[in-house]
């Protein structure tokens, strides 16, 4: 029983972690605006911020909750390294702990203080300038995390059921 819960778990983080989807919903959602005010702006900035420290919590969730997963299934924890699924799992949760850290530590602080240097209703056109291009990064980021989630559910089905190479590079290359 204890098993079944922590595996519970374990997928609710997986799926709390799809945050680059919407993420990527609202920043286009914010495109089908003509011309956004200022507070709209910070409103949309908000929620992705928000969005990232949740993430870091899902991650930490998924990563504990996996690894008392092994032991639990009857599994060494040796089986982390040496199971090649499990191991790209891991790796592939670093990766995104690190592409969402560079969002969050790197990218955010540029927009956020763009944003506070903004004044009236709307953006001006030098801080719209600016501040496209960063978005722009964080937007392919997004989409690249939302891939490496796909890619972590991918490999977590084939830890109890294998799908073959053919399929499994199909389902990759859908994502």
């Amino acid at each position: 029983m204890i098993y079944n819960v922590i595996r519970f778990f374990h997928i609710l983080a997986v799926v709390f972690m799809s945050a680059p989807l919407y993420n990527l919903v609202v920043v286009h959602e914010r495109k089908r605006l003509i011309k956004p005010t200022l507070a709209v702006e910070r409103y949309f900035e908000n929620i992705i911020r928000g969005s990232a420290l949740r993430c870091y919590v899902y991650q930490l969730t998924a990563l504990i909750t996996g690894i008392l997963l092994i032991p639990l299934s009857g599994s060494p924890l040796s089986a982390l390294i040496m199971n090649p699924m499990l191991l790209a799992k891991l790796i592939l949760l670093l990766l995104l702990t690190t592409l969402l850290s560079i969002v969050y530590f790197r990218l955010q602080p540029v927009v956020d203080r763009l944003l506070s240097e903004a004044e009236g209703e709307a953006m001006s056109e030098n801080i719209t300038r600016q501040i496209a291009p960063i978005r722009l990064r964080r937007t392919r980021l997004a989409a690249f995390c939302l891939f490496i989630v796909i890619t972590i559910v991918l490999l977590g089905l084939q830890i109890t059921a294998q799908f073959g190479f053919a399929t499994t590079a199909l389902l990759i290359l859908l994502a």
